[in-house]
């Protein structure tokens, strides 16, 4: 929601984040207009679609698990190389669960300042949610993520036990790391002592009590991720494995994204005239 000012002179305003949840499963939040947007064409990405990372797929399903039965469960941070299916792995959750009362908001790294607002409006509503935010990450002397913060822990209300935070990001603590910064740390009596900007990267993530990390994949994991999109191909699969490598080697990755736009590119066409 807005800001409480304008909560006092467009009490109107309310009406928007009037979600139906019976029959909206993911919304994203809309600051410039006040609203909870529902997502009506949801990412179909299942769990079992994910290849090439079981680990991240096992613990985040168990952190979700738990957080469904009520059980204590951890924010998450998933962390690492891009194209590695950080996000998608957050979007198969919902498509895993929302069955059994999971539903999902994103909200975008710059709109964090309407969080305690959004939380009020959900706290109540009788489902469990996964707030949702990809690609986070902060730079320099922006301070957004204070708000964060105090939602996750540190505002004299504690969370409600129907949210959890799931956040995508390259780095592992979400803020830049310089060299500078650990010339201040300094060990006394035995003990590591942090300087202050690195204990306040450390505050933030520190706040997420389970780290998935996801690294590029080698040329065999690459393939097993082209092979998943191409079951049923029944031409030359030496032949379609060569080209995904010239595809990879154009991009200089061989992430699950690349294999995914070399199925786009690709699908329905014979790979030796390509």
């Amino acid at each position: 929601m807005p800001t409480n000012a304008r909560v006092a002179n467009h009490e109107k305003d309310v009406g928007a984040m009037d979600v139906d949840w019976n029959q909206v499963y993911a919304a994203v939040w809309r600051s410039r207009r006040a609203l909870l947007r529902p997502v009506t064409a949801i990412d179909p990405v299942r769990v079992d679609e994910l290849v090439g990372i079981d680990p991240q797929k096992t613990e985040l399903l168990r952190n979700t698990e738990r957080f469904l039965a009520g059980q204590p469960a951890n924010n998450a941070l998933l962390w690492g190389a891009r194209g590695t299916g950080k996000s998608s792995l957050v979007k198969a959750m919902l498509n895993e669960f929302r069955g059994r009362g999971l539903r999902l908001i994103e909200v975008f790294k710059d709109e964090l300042r309407d969080l305690p607002d959004i939380v009020d409006y959900i706290r109540d509503s009788g489902y469990r949610f996964i707030f949702y935010c990809d690609d986070f990450s902060f730079e320099g002397e922006d301070a957004s993520y204070v708000g964060l913060k105090s939602v996750l822990e540190g505002s004299i209300e504690r969370p409600p036990d129907n949210l959890l935070f799931y956040v995508t990001s390259n780095r592992r603590h979400l803020l830049p790391e310089y060299m500078q910064d650990n010339q201040a740390t300094v060990v006394a009596d035995g003990e590591l002592h942090y300087s202050d900007a690195v204990e306040e990267r450390i505050s933030l993530s520190d706040r997420f009590g389970l780290w998935l990390s996801f690294y590029p994949s080698d040329m065999q994991g690459y393939l097993a991720i082209v092979d998943s999109y191409f079951p049923d191909f029944q031409g030359d699969r030496g032949a379609l494995h060569r080209a995904a490598k010239m595809f990879a080697m154009a991009r200089a990755s061989r992430s699950g994204r690349t294999a995914k736009q070399f199925y786009n590119a690709f699908s329905g066409s014979d790979p030796d005239k390509t």
